[in-house]
């Protein structure tokens, strides 16, 4: 009886197989768990050293004018060396331990390229 690997991360990637191990086994070797909240948005800024900040807008409604206003959020993210996103693609990103002082989510998925 032969055992079959599963790859089980919580939720669905679009990436070939041999991609998804890789980040896998990168994440293992980091000590890094993935878990908590999950966002989409654009790398606006890229660092050397395996880091970039990524953005999304949000539209939050304001009861006293009775309109809605439009904000933006800014998290910075580690970028791996399996995946190296660049500025201007859009990514998926998942929560887990803090890697810094500022630093606690993983970018796991390029969903759209910078075209």
């Amino acid at each position: 009886m032969t055992k079959s690997k599963t790859i089980n991360l919580g939720f669905e990637i679009k990436m070939p197989k041999e991609k998804i191990l890789e980040l896998v086994k990168e994440l293992k070797e980091a000590k890094l768990r993935l878990r908590g909240r999950m966002f989409n948005g654009k790398i606006i800024s890229k660092d050397t050293h395996r880091s970039a900040v990524i953005t999304w807008d949000r539209v939050i409604y304001v009861p006293k004018y009775e309109r809605y206003m439009k904000k933006r959020s800014k998290i910075k993210v580690h970028n791996p060396s399996c995946i190296n996103a660049q500025i201007g693609d859009f990514v998926k990103v998942v929560e887990t331990r803090p890697m810094s002082k500022t630093k606690s989510f993983v970018i796991v998925e390029i969903t759209k390229w910078n075209q």
